[in-house]
């Protein structure tokens, strides 16, 4: 019975590779999450790259709000539409995103309305249904306070 206890090799661990393929695992895992992430968001991604990624713009949305009269329909030169909703924008975050998307500035009206920010978006001309192209001009109303 001595014989076989003593004949037994120890175990081989390659610690190495075990630690490869945990980070691997989470490597994926990780990759899978952001991907499910994006395809989620897919239309929010669209919406921060045209507008340029800027912290200092809101990012668009992808989706109309129950308030058409603030969301403004972008036609793309590739026949693609993305809907922008301009309400709570600051009046200096919407020029900025009006140039980005290469139509002009129009009049700004001011409208005193009760509990708004001064100088954000009331409405925006033209919107939703209407379709805005580059070099189509566009025109906002803003909380005069």
């Amino acid at each position: 019975m001595n014989r076989f206890a003593n004949s037994a090799e120890a175990p081989d661990f390659d610690a190495p590779q075990i630690l490869r393929r945990t980070r691997r695992r989470r490597t994926i895992g990780i990759a899978a999450v952001a991907a499910a992430l994006i395809a989620a968001g897919g239309g929010t991604a669209l919406a921060t790259s045209v507008a340029g990624g800027s912290s200092s713009t809101p990012a668009a949305t992808s989706t109309a709000t129950d308030s058409d009269a603030t969301t403004m329909l972008f036609l793309f030169s590739d026949g693609q539409t993305l809907p922008i909703d301009f309400a709570g924008w600051s009046l200096n975050s919407a020029k900025t995103y009006v140039e980005k998307t290469q139509t002009k500035l129009g009049t700004v009206t001011k409208k005193a309305v009760k509990g708004c920010k001064p100088g954000s978006v009331l409405g925006v001309s033209p919107h939703t249904p209407k379709t805005v192209k580059a070099g189509d001009t566009v025109n906002f109303t803003v909380c005069a306070g």
